[in-house]
């Protein structure tokens, strides 16, 4: 990545949560469609393999209740 990306970059991780996926989502709709087509196939593909994973077993399951007390007690 060069200088000025490195630097628009490290500004982009100081926004809010909410403003970073609004610049994700713009940032991804300015690619061409074929790039945005391989982009998802990349993610169906992972999708598909997290998914075999789990229902070999392979992959740890944490209950819904357990991340969100969790995510409760870091919230201030």
């Amino acid at each position: 990545m060069s200088e000025r990306g490195t630097q628009i970059l490290k500004e982009a991780l100081s926004l809010p949560p909410e403003e970073r996926a609004a610049l994700v989502e713009h940032l991804l709709a300015s690619l061409d469609a074929s790039t945005r087509q391989h982009i998802d196939t990349l993610w169906a593909h992972e999708a598909e393999d997290r998914l075999d994973g789990f229902e070999r077993g392979e992959i740890a399951t944490i209950p819904a209740q357990d991340v969100f007390d969790v995510l409760r007690k870091q919230t201030p």
